[in-house]
């Protein structure tokens, strides 16, 4: 069992909820105080603060920035759970000898698989044809023809991290023609990159996010983009909700500037704007990316083996860029 210098248990924090991998895989080697469950919030982490050498973060929606993490002058690791990390202050964290960690990896094919099902229900109207369904109106006529199809149109990727990767292999599969954007060139992916997002937008007739959140992606999809994507155009989003400009969005959509969107993600989450609830042409998902028991489990064991193995003194597994192992001092 690892030991902190004064030779008790090292103490962690877990921030988020008391899920049960996370917890029956912490509980053994470390002592484990549950900021979800404190009823006076402030005094807990009075008490707590000094003992603290490691947060554990079960959701993104807790926002661990510097004025929270400077609360705890033990600490040496933040192990949070998901690929997105924009919801924790990593490169303050790297300049003050913090390491952060994600879980990525383990959720890639799930998150593809998702972003393949919200493009096609977008494409083919597939919840809209549902909902007909259950209202009883096939007896009536038949659902008209969809409007759009695959069969004709270009996929821009914003983003070709490792799920971008992973969505293009399977839209390969289905005959579908890729290009992507980035801020450099990736000369070991096979498709034609664009330096600029807006050149992109022009070419193609679907834009798929990809790419993580945070200050410097803030509203890159803008009115501007959305212009020039065209009434046919498609917006797929599986990043995060801040990536797009959303009052712009709804406006695109509801002037037809763009044809549909697809969106698992929003601003402000779990509140979606009601404009958009009231729009037929856009299929929304409540943040279903990598929602399977079987890989969240897997993100969540990932979160437990990034801390043992810190405080078995080999270091993180995973990570993040901000804060590479071992950490520049």
């Amino acid at each position: 069992m690892a030991t902190d210098t004064a030779g008790d248990t090292p103490n962690v924090l877990l921030v988020g909820t008391a899920k049960p991998i996370v917890v029956g895989g912490l509980d053994p080697i470390v002592r484990l105080h549950r900021l979800i469950e404190a009823p006076d919030r402030e005094r807990f982490l009075a008490d707590v603060a000094g003992r603290v050498r490691a947060l554990a973060v079960t959701h993104s929606g807790n926002k661990i920035d510097p004025a929270f993490l400077q609360r705890f002058p033990k600490l040496e690791i933040v192990s949070s759970v998901g690929v997105g990390y924009d919801h924790i202050d990593a490169a303050w964290a790297g300049q003050n000898g913090i390491v952060v960690t994600n879980t990525p990896e383990v959720l890639d094919e799930e998150v593809a698989d998702t972003a393949l099902g919200l493009l096609l229900s977008t494409v083919r109207e597939l919840p809209q044809a549902e909902r007909y369904l259950r209202a009883g109106k096939w007896a009536e006529a038949p659902f008209p023809l969809s409007r759009a199809t695959l069969r004709n149109r270009t996929v821009g990727l914003v983003g070709m991290g490792r799920i971008g990767r992973a969505i293009a292999r399977r839209l390969d599969a289905f005959g579908v023609p890729v290009v992507y954007h980035t801020r450099r060139h990736n000369p070991a992916v096979p498709y034609r990159h664009y330096p600029a997002l807006i050149d992109m937008a022009r070419d193609v007739d679907t834009l798929m996010l990809i790419l993580p959140g945070g200050p410097a992606t803030r509203n890159l999809i803008d009115a501007t983009v959305l212009k020039a994507l065209g009434p046919d155009g498609i917006v797929i989003n599986m990043a995060r909700g801040s990536v797009v400009d959303e009052p712009a969005l709804i406006q695109a959509l509801k002037e037809r500037t763009i044809f549909a969107a697809g969106l698992d993600v929003f601003v402000n989450e779990p509140h979606v704007p009601p404009e958009l609830i009231a729009l037929e042409n856009v299929v929304l998902l409540p943040h279903l990316g990598s929602a399977s028991v079987h890989t969240r489990a897997r993100m969540d064991q990932l979160v437990v083996d990034n801390l043992a193995c810190w405080f078995a003194g080999k270091g993180p597994v995973t990570p993040v860029p901000e804060t590479p192992w071992p950490l520049a001092r």
